[in-house]
C-alpha cells in the first residue's frame, strides 16, 4: 500500500474544526489571537521544513547532519528554560549539556547499535530520531525546573523539590507507556500502520521509541537536576529564610 497524497481541496477540510474553536474562543472572549498565531506559524514552519528535508534527506554528507543536529541541540535547549524567568550562561549551558548527555548518548545507541543505521548518519533517520529525543528531553527539562521552583519557593528542601521535580517532568511519558496499545496508537506506528507496514513490525519501532524517550527524557533530566543545585540562582532560594532548617 502507498500512502496517497491528501488534495489541497481535502486538506483545508481539517480546518473546519479548528475555525470553529476559534470563533468559539472569540465568543468567550478568550484569547483567540494566540491560536491564530500558533497555527499560523505551525503551517510555515510545516511547510518549510517539509521543502527543507527533501535536501537534507538526499544530503550524502556527514557533516551537514552533524551541524542540524548541533542546531537542535542548541535551540532545544534554549527554549527548555523558558519557565525560569531569569536566564544565564550558566543555565544554558547545564541545560545544553543535560541534554546532550541524555538526549545524545541515548541517539547513539539506538541509531548505532540498535537501528544499525547504514551510514551512520543517515538523515532519513538520524533527524526524525533526533527530532524526537531532544523535543521531549526538552519539555522534560520545562517540567522539572519549573516545579522545582515552585516545590524550593513553597520551603521544600533541595533534595525533596528535586525528586518531585523529577517525578513531575517524566508524567507525560509514564501515561505513554501505560496508555499506547490500549488509549492510543503513537504517531510512528499509525504513520507505519498507514504505509503499509505490518503491525507487528511497527510495535517494534514503537517499542524502540518509547524506550528511547523515556530513557533520553530521565537521562536529561536528572543530568540538569543534578548541575542545578550547583547554580547561584537557586542557592539563593535555598538560603531564603523558608527554606532554613530543612
Amino acid at each position: 500500500m502507498i500512502v496517497e497524497t491528501i488534495p489541497i481541496s481535502n486538506l483545508l477540510l481539517a480546518f473546519i474544526p479548528v475555525i470553529g474553536l476559534t470563533l468559539l474562543m472569540w465568543r468567550w472572549e478568550l484569547d483567540y489571537r494566540n491560536v491564530v498565531y500558533a497555527m499560523a506559524r505551525m503551517l510555515v514552519q510545516l511547510l518549510t521544513v517539509g521543502y527543507v528535508l527533501i535536501y537534507i534527506f538526499d544530503t550524502e554528507s556527514g557533516t551537514v547532519v552533524l551541524a542540524i543536529l548541533i542546531v537542535m541541540i542548541l535551540v532545544s535547549s534554549w527554549i527548555a528554560l523558558n519557565t525560569i524567568k531569569r536566564h544565564s550562561l550558566s543555565l544554558y549551558v547545564m541545560a545544553l549539556i543535560s541534554i546532550g548527555l541524555g538526549g545524545g548518548t541515548t541517539l547513539l545507541l539506538i541509531s548505532q547499535f540498535v537501528l544499525e543505521i547504514d551510514p551512520w548518519f543517515s538523515p532519513r533517520f538520524m533527524i526524525p530520531l533526533a527530532g524526537m529525543v531532544f523535543a521531549n528531553a526538552m519539555t522534560s527539562l520545562s517540567l522539572a525546573v519549573d516545579r522545582l521552583n515552585s516545590e524550593i519557593d513553597s520551603g521544600a528542601s533541595y533534595d525533596k523539590a528535586r525528586g518531585t521535580a523529577f517525578q513531575t517532568a517524566l508524567i507525560p511519558i509514564t501515561n505513554s507507556l501505560f496508555a499506547v496499545g490500549l488509549v492510543s496508537l503513537p504517531g510512528m506506528m499509525t504513520g507505519q500502520i498507514l504505509s503499509g507496514v505490518s503491525p507487528f513490525i511497527a510495535a517494534r519501532y514503537q517499542i524502540l521509541v518509547m524506550c528511547m524517550i523515556f530513557s533520553s527524557n530521565g537521562i536529561s533530566t536528572a543530568c540538569f537536576l543534578i548541575f542545578l543545585k550547583r547554580d547561584t540562582y537557586f542557592q539563593e532560594k535555598l538560603d531564603h529564610p523558608n527554606n532554613q532548617d530543612k
